[in-house]
């Protein structure tokens, strides 16, 4: 009897949507202009600054949003581009080294709730906004530490747990959620109040970035007052972001589409936050519950859905109801396959996908 890998599933997963993505979008396209392709809004963002840095090209009025994004993925793009030349290219295969870490890695901390591994990674990998699991964006890279971290956590590996969500908070911002959620879980599994301290490693890449903006600006928040200067995020309301995006969603430019998919995503986001706490699953609901919190009280929802592909316990879950139930997963891929092909070619196109 063949025993299957949950691991080398996970790695075929991966690759194998990768290669395919590859070869539907490359179609007609010269390398050079397919390397264009994917340097597009946020991935401009972070190549601006992994080559001149937070102050932005010489010469050129500086961007307030830049100081929005963490610099855990400009480092890890000015790593390749020492033997990458290409900075599109060194983002591409940041994210695909990293997307592989994190698919092994979801795969395993779904065999450990008892759910199908692969079922996992496929759920996520056919989400509408997996192009961002492949583009220079900083999911996969987060990813790459996040799902090590909380896998760590729940086998009380601690030490190992505190310096992999460290990593992710050197990535976006949502290390801070990530943070919360592991002090959660700390408390939950009743561990050795000695072991308390490791609680704290996750927080410092947070205070060393808030350091190095304040050194450099003045302001130890930086970070989210770029969001503000940027994308005009400042605090609303709930039901004022909802009445702003609903608005939005109703006029007939291609950003109304986007505006859609937000209204979408959070639906789905509530939805699947009142699944953990039926759940019981206190530290995943906290992880969650406060990103969703700070999506949904910004001043109009911007990037929603593409949040949920950070949403690895959401997956898990997914999965531990599709090992039970296939043809859950067989009708989630006739429809979710498609629109993430669809929205894959917004990306390229240049629309707003996410």
């Amino acid at each position: 009897m063949i025993t299957r890998s949950p691991r080398l599933d996970a790695l075929l997963l991966w690759f194998g949507s990768r290669a395919g993505l590859l070869v539907v979008t490359l179609l007609g396209a010269s390398l050079g202009g397919y390397l264009d392709g994917w340097r597009k809004w946020d991935a401009t963002l972070f190549i601006t600054i992994a080559q001149y840095g937070y102050d932005g090209e010489p010469g050129k009025p500086v961007d307030d949003g830049l100081p929005a994004f963490f610099p855990g993925l400009p480092l890890a793009l000015r790593a390749v581009h020492t033997v990458v030349p290409d900075w599109a290219a060194a983002g591409l295969l940041v994210s695909l080294v990293a997307g592989a870490v994190a698919m092994v890695a979801l795969s395993r901390l779904a065999e450990a709730e008892g759910a199908s591994g692969w079922m996992a990674v496929a759920a996520l990998l056919l989400f509408p906004m997996a192009v961002f699991l492949s583009a220079g964006y900083s999911e996969s890279l987060f990813l790459a530490f996040a799902i090590p971290a909380w896998l760590a956590a729940r086998q009380g590996r601690w030490p190992a747990a505190a310096l992999l969500a460290a990593g992710a908070s050197g990535v976006r911002i949502t290390g801070l959620f990530l943070a919360a959620a592991l002090v959660v879980e700390f408390v939950a599994r009743r561990d050795s109040p000695r072991r308390a301290g490791w609680l704290v490693v996750p927080f410092v890449p947070l205070v060393a970035y808030s350091l190095y903006q304040y050194d450099r600006t003045g302001d130890w928040l930086a970070w989210k007052h770029a969001q503000q200067a940027g994308w005009g995020r400042d605090f609303a309301w709930p039901w004022e972001a909802w009445r702003t995006t609903w608005r939005a969603a109703m006029g007939s430019d291609d950003y109304a589409v986007a505006f859609r998919m937000e209204i979408v995503g959070a639906v789905v986001v509530v939805a699947a936050l009142v699944w953990l706490l039926v759940l019981r699953r206190w530290s995943e609901a906290v992880y969650t519950g406060t990103q969703a919190a700070a999506l949904m009280t910004s001043a109009y929802y911007l990037s929603i859905p593409r949040s949920l592909l950070l949403w690895f316990p959401l997956w898990v879950v997914v999965a531990r109801v599709t090992t039970r139930r296939t043809w859950v997963l067989v009708l989630y891929a006739a429809i979710s396959g498609p629109l993430m092909l669809l929205n894959a070619g917004r990306y390229l196109s240049g629309a707003w996908a996410g």
